[in-house]
């Protein structure tokens, strides 16, 4: 799939950026999995309208006049929003009317080349007066909304997608898609540089050295594929580089959406950090197969007690995901590159997987023998078989009596025994239980 187009919501505190984030993204977003470390500060989500398929990022409130850390990474983080988006809407409040923080959110928006949008929200009574003011900001013509009320969002999204291209599928199922992830500097572009065995990325010690993900396409062992690197924004002299890393999941986003394999690149140096465990946890809601790669080995001493080291905080960190493969290697002296690729081929392997319904339904069966799942509310819930409908990710429907009380504990009962049954390393699987007669 193509990158999808990027919407920003700006603005200053307080005038509903979050509300209307989460009532476009609520029906696209469900947390399925109440797993610590699951991702749960999500400020991306997918929409679509119309045809159009589009990202939002909600980002916090910009205020210019604190200076404080808080509200320096907070603007950080809105800047490169801003600066990537293909559509910046700017949302004020329609209550308080128009401030001087609202003109000088506007005056900082005029720099960036994507189109704008104003949107009066809180205009309960949709009193379309109360725009008028919004006028002085030069941004067009302001649109009156009620993200609380849902009043008036058709319109807002219309205008959006007025501005969007309708993202065209690339169909070529021959062609294994794998996305370099990882903050900078880990040693993304060493590593498909050693891949593709030219000099294809600049590679430099300065973190976050290339602009965009670029997809570079190469044969390995007689079958084709493409490499997306994101190595990172380039910087900016008021931009520090710790900063950078903080926001790197912001480049990582679409590339981990247009992939067939992840590879999340650590840097061994660091050791893992918060942002490898988000960025990791954007790969295993997004349903891909991954392969975590720990670069920079050779400047590790007393590697097998530091191995040992690593794979307590991946069993810590990771708990999310803990069909998880690791490679340690090092792009600098060519170590193990080959056994990335294979890990590669591996899960993206594992991902395709077909189960027959008589094999599948043989572990069901096992598995609720052993245990069934608990009674809930005076009900007793009856297994009656499951079926995979799909594959990338491996997808399985169980129909049962009463789908709507089935915990997540006992899914991941499930799934545990699909594993032990069947390989599935490297790659995240769907368990969607049904009530009979449901598609």
């Amino acid at each position: 799939m193509s990158k999808l187009p990027l919407v920003a919501i700006v603005g200053k505190p307080n005038v509903g950026k979050s509300t209307f984030f989460n009532k476009i993204a609520g029906s696209k977003i469900s947390i399925v999995e109440d797993i610590p470390g699951v991702t749960r500060d999500r400020i991306f989500a997918n929409a679509e309208w119309c045809g159009f398929h589009f990202q939002i990022v909600d980002t916090g409130g910009l205020d210019f006049n604190k200076t404080d850390e808080i509200n320096k990474r907070i603007l950080e983080q809105a800047n490169l929003a801003i600066e990537i988006a293909d559509v910046i809407v700017l949302f004020v409040d329609g209550k308080t009317g128009l401030t001087h923080d609202d003109i000088e959110v506007a005056n900082h928006l005029r720099r960036a080349k994507a189109p704008k949008i104003v949107a009066v929200n809180k205009l309960d009574n949709y009193e379309l007066e109360k725009t008028y003011e919004f006028y002085e900001l030069g941004l067009g013509e302001p649109i009156a909304i009620s993200a609380e009320q849902s009043k008036g969002l058709g319109d807002l999204l219309d205008e959006i997608v007025k501005h969007l291209k309708k993202v065209e599928q690339a169909e070529d199922e021959n062609v294994v898609k794998i996305a370099l992830v990882g903050k900078p500097n880990a040693g993304k572009s060493s590593i498909t540089n050693r891949l593709l065995g030219e000099e294809r990325m600049v590679v430099s010690s300065v973190a976050g050295t290339t602009r965009d993900a670029i997809d570079s396409p190469f044969r390995w062992n007689n079958k084709d594929y493409s490499l997306i690197d994101t190595a990172g924004l380039r910087r900016k002299s008021k931009i520090e580089p710790d900063s950078i890393e903080r926001y790197s999941v912001i480049r990582s986003l679409s590339a981990i959406e247009r992939c067939d394999v992840a590879v999340l690149v650590i840097d061994a140096s660091e050791g893992i950090t918060e942002q490898d465990v988000k960025i990791a946890g954007l790969i295993h809601e997004q349903y891909k197969p991954s392969v975590i790669v720990v670069n920079k080995w050779d400047l590790i001493e007393n590697s097998e007690q530091q191995r040992k080291a690593f794979e307590k905080r991946f069993e810590k960190d990771l708990a999310f995901m803990k069909y998880y493969v690791t490679i340690y290697a090092s792009a600098e002296n060519g170590r193990n590159m080959g056994k990335i690729m294979q890990a590669v081929d591996e899960v993206h392997s594992n991902a395709k997987r077909e189960i027959s319904m008589s094999l599948f339904n043989n572990v069901l069966t096992n598995a609720i023998s052993s245990s069934e799942p608990p009674a809930k509310n005076g009900k007793k819930i009856k297994i009656i078989f499951g079926k995979q409908i799909a594959t990338c990710p491996p997808t399985f429907n169980i129909y049962c009596n009463h789908a709507e009380l089935i915990e997540n504990s006992y899914a991941r009962y499930i799934e545990n025994n699909l594993r032990r049954a069947f390989d599935f390393k490297g790659t995240p699987i769907k368990i969607q239980f049904k009530n009979k007669g449901e598609d």
